[in-house]
């Protein structure tokens, strides 16, 4: 909610807020989802299988597992953010890896790529 009070205020902000701000927008114009949220916010264990676009019980069995940690507020599962988007991180550089493996591969065989 804007308030009304700052109308035709000038506002000073550090220069990694404003790149982060129009980075923010850039992804808005071109349609991107955007998620905004403390890291170390506590997530639910469909909030953070959304995050990971992988279905809930596929991220149970990731906890269960052990490669997320996670903790049990009664008989329900809480995740941190940061986690999340740390395992997020390490699969998407793996996944990208053996695309690029695959590629060479591809291009050392002259299959055209």
């Amino acid at each position: 909610m804007l308030d009304p009070s700052l109308d035709g205020a000038t506002i000073t902000i550090p220069g990694e807020v404003f790149r982060l701000l129009v980075d923010v927008l850039n992804h808005m114009k071109d349609g991107h989802p955007l998620t905004i949220l403390p890291t170390q916010a506590e997530l639910t264990t469909q909030q953070a299988s959304d995050i990971l676009g992988v279905s809930r019980p596929y991220l149970v069995k990731l906890l269960d597992e052990g490669k997320i940690p996670s903790r049990k507020v009664g008989v329900y599962r809480r995740v941190l953010a940061v986690d999340v988007l740390r395992y997020k991180q390490i699969t998407d550089q793996l996944r990208q890896q053996v695309l690029d493996e695959l590629v060479k591969e591809a291009q050392d065989l002259g299959m055209g790529y």
